[in-house]
C-alpha cells in the first residue's frame, strides 16, 4: 500500500482522494491517502476528518514525514516545478496533476530531478485512461481508421463565468491562453498520445465575456510531425463539452464526454461503442503506485510530459504575437 500526501484540497485534490477511499478506507490495495496539506486547513477539516488524513499547511513537515512515500500535487500551476524538485530531494515519488509544470525548461528540469534521486514521477492525465482512449489507440495502429490525416478537439466549460479575481485560476499567470491549462491541455496530452509530436502551432486566444484576468476564448491550428493537421478549440464561458475526433482514410472516430466512442467508416452509418465505465482518476493513481512498487512503468511516458508543455508554451507565445506561427523542436 502506498502511503501518500496529497498536497492542495481544492476541489480536484478531493476528487483524488475520493477517487482511492471511502472515509477513510481505501477501495483497493494499492495506494492510499493518509496526510494533507492545503493553504488553509480550516476550510478542510471536515473532509480530512473523514477520510482519516492528518492535515496541515507546511508542505515540508509532509516531506520529513517517514510514514509517507509519496505525493500527490493538485495545487496552482505556477507551484509546480519547485514542488516536484523538493519532493524528489526528500525521496518522495511524485504523482502531479496537469499541466505538468508551465515551462519546457522547468518540465525537463522536473524530470531530471526525479531520474537523479530515483524516484517515480507521474503526471496525471485522467482521460487517457478511458477505455475508449485505449481503443482509439489500437485503431489507429491497426489501420482500422486507414491513414490518419487530420485531429480535432474541444474542450469547454462554464466554469470562467464563476470566477472572481479572488480564485486563483483567474489569473493569467497561472492561466495562460485561457482554459488551455484546466481543459485543453487534455486534448494536447491524447494527441501526443495518438499521433506523435507536434512541430508547429498558431493560436488565437481573447477575453470576450469574463470580468477577471484570463482569457475564456482560445483556438489553435496544430502541425504534426508525421504531416497530419490538428484543430483545437477551448472555452471557459459555453456549455461543457468534451470532444475528441481522428480522421483517416476509411472513416473517422469521436470520443464523447462520457467516453462512449462514435466510429463511421467511409460509405457506412454511423456506429456507437459503449464501454465500461470506471474511475479514470482511480485508474491513473492506481497506475503510478503499480510503478513504484516495480511493476508496469506509468504508462505517460516523460518524453511526452514534456512535449506537451513545449506544445502549451508554445501556444501561449503564439498567441501573444497575434496567431504567428511557433515551430517546436
Amino acid at each position: 500500500m502506498l502511503n501518500t500526501a496529497i498536497i492542495g484540497l481544492g476541489r480536484w485534490g478531493q476528487r483524488l482522494v475520493d477517487s482511492v477511499q471511502d472515509a477513510g478506507r481505501p477501495k483497493g490495495d494499492l495506494i492510499r491517502f493518509t496526510r494533507a496539506v492545503t493553504r488553509t486547513p480550516a476550510k478542510a477539516t471536515g473532509f480530512a476528518e473523514r477520510h482519516a488524513m492528518q492535515l496541515g499547511n507546511r508542505y515540508a513537515a509532509a516531506l520529513a514525514d517517514p510514514a509517507i512515500a509519496a505525493v500527490a500535487i493538485a495545487t496552482p500551476h505556477t507551484q509546480h516545478a519547485e514542488q516536484i524538485e523538493q519532493a524528489a530531494a526528500a525521496g518522495k515519488h511524485v504523482f502531479v496533476e496537469k499541466p505538468f509544470t508551465l515551462t519546457a525548461e522547468s518540465a525537463r528540469q522536473s524530470v531530471a530531478a526525479c531520474d537523479t534521486a530515483d524516484v517515480v514521477l507521474a503526471l496525471g492525465h485522467n482521460r487517457r485512461f478511458f477505455p475508449s482512449m485505449f481503443a482509439l489507440k489500437e485503431m489507429i495502429e491497426s489501420g482500422e481508421l486507414g491513414r490518419v490525416l487530420h485531429l480535432e478537439g474541444q474542450f469547454s466549460s462554464s466554469y470562467g463565468l464563476e470566477l472572481t479575481p479572488e480564485i486563483w485560476r483567474s489569473e493569467s499567470a497561472e492561466s495562460p491562453a485561457g482554459g488551455m491549462t484546466s481543459l485543453g491541455i487534455h486534448c494536447i496530452d491524447a494527441f501526443i498520445h495518438l499521433n506523435g509530436p507536434i512541430s508547429r502551432v498558431q493560436a488565437h486566444s481573447l477575453k470576450q465575456a469574463l470580468t477577471v484576468e484570463a482569457n475564456d476564448t482560445t483556438a489553435m491550428l496544430l502541425c504534426f510531425a508525421n504531416g497530419t493537421t490538428g484543430l483545437l478549440g477551448t472555452l471557459t464561458a459555453t456549455a461543457r463539452l468534451f470532444r475528441l475526433q481522428v480522421f483517416g482514410t476509411k472513416g473517422w472516430a469521436r470520443i464523447d464526454e462520457d467516453g462512449s466512442m462514435t466510429v463511421r467508416g467511409v460509405d457506412k452509418c454511423p456506429e456507437t461503442r459503449e464501454f465500461e465505465k470506471h474511475d479514470t482518476c482511480r485508474s491513473e493513481l492506481e497506475a503510478f503506485a503499480i510503478a513504484v512498487a516495480g511493476g508496469d512503468p506509468y504508462p505517460l511516458p516523460a518524453d511526452q510530459a514534456i512535449h506537451g508543455i513545449a506544445v502549451l508554451e508554445a501556444i501561449v507565445r503564439s498567441a501573444a504575437n497575434d496567431g504567428a506561427a511557433v515551430d517546436l523542436e
